[in-house]
């Protein structure tokens, strides 16, 4: 069968939350940097993107990880997480689901019982510490950027839900963090559509009344998911991560928690070496510990560790055709939300 070109995918998902990993068959991406290449994508070529994540070859409960070269020297491989809206920083999920595709593909040596991978992100070096039994990766841990707390009690106001009071915070990428019962909704599964739908509303508000930028990270400057967050019984913190056009995230969110565990230590809530449990929408768990003390560019930051569980569950092949009438994807409202237009427009 003839065929312009191919890509090779593994199919992976963190806790539930689908990473797949685009290893071959992608184009050079310009730029001296991962951040340089991250910014290439969002603001000059956005094709690649907009193939592996649209429809008809994605659905909108997915990312895929765009594998490439390294370009610092001391990192094994280097990636760049694609969404359906844009290229991002870092992502937690998607950094295990990497990793566990790197070492189960022998892409990267495996040492049983532990294997050390570095991973070059836009957000910057990326440390994961795999642990493997069997030519398997059972679990990752990853030590994540240094996280912090923008502002802790900033307020918004809204028409539905009058005044929320969020957390505004960076682990990785921007999150608002918001108390879940402010908008009279539990983190539940039969919720999943409802919590979608405000947290996309409440990150257009905040992209109205809140600005952000990152003090050494050109280009990250929005506010990039609002996660809703809540208290459970047994002291974990339930979370439900929102994406754009309107879906949440299956897993526990590693980004999200590491700034949720930034905004806790800034509050004096935990110490440096206290352990929490991120559990999400479906019951997936992360493991989240603040390992250290840094600062970025003069805010207090913690070093965050998240450990969580990948799995490599199948191969694909994406062929491209360059007569392909839908070579640039599409969405529809049926299943993407009804801010689908939010996604399309960009």
């Amino acid at each position: 069968m003839h065929f312009d070109k191919s890509l090779e995918l593994l199919l992976v998902h963190c806790q539930g939350e689908l990473g797949h990993v685009l290893v071959n068959g992608a184009p050079e991406i310009p730029g001296a940097t991962m951040l340089d290449k991250m910014n290439h994508i969002n603001h000059v070529d956005d094709s690649l993107r907009r193939f592996v994540t649209f429809e008809p070859r994605a659905n909108v409960a997915m990312s895929v990880n765009l594998l490439v070269p390294p370009t610092r020297a001391d990192a094994d491989a280097g990636f760049i997480v694609l969404q359906a809206d844009r290229a991002h920083p870092m992502s937690g999920s998607n950094c295990i689901c990497v990793v566990t595709a790197l070492l189960e593909s022998g892409r990267v040596a495996m040492q049983e019982s532990e294997t050390l991978v570095r991973l070059d992100t836009p957000a910057g070096l990326i440390v994961a510490r795999a642990h493997c039994r069997r030519g398997r990766c059972v679990s990752v841990s990853l030590d994540n950027v240094p996280s912090f707390a923008e502002c802790l009690d900033r307020e918004i106001e809204t028409s539905t839900w009058g005044r929320i009071t969020t957390d505004i915070a960076f682990g990785g990428v921007y999150y608002a963090l918001v108390d879940v019962a402010q908008i009279g909704l539990q983190i539940k599964p039969s919720n999943a559509r409802a919590l979608a739908e405000a947290g996309i509303e409440l990150k257009r508000l905040l992209a109205e009344q809140v600005q952000v930028s990152h003090p050494t990270l050109t280009g990250v400057n929005e506010i990039a998911y609002v996660m809703f967050r809540d208290k459970e019984p047994d002291g974990a913190i339930r979370t439900c991560t929102t994406l754009q056009p309107g879906r949440v995230d299956r897993s526990p969110c590693g980004t999200g928690s590491s700034a949720n565990l930034a905004t806790l230590h800034a509050r004096g809530q935990v110490s440096v070496g206290e352990v929490l449990t991120s559990r999400s929408i479906i019951g997936g768990e992360f493991r989240a510990e603040a390992i250290g003390t840094t600062e970025v560019g003069g805010r207090a930051a913690i070093l965050p560790r998240v450990t969580g569980g990948g799995y490599v569950y199948g191969r694909t092949e994406l062929r491209v055709e360059s007569d392909d009438p839908f070579g640039s994807g599409f969405a529809l409202s049926d299943t993407w939300g009804s801010r689908v237009d939010l996604l399309l427009k960009n």
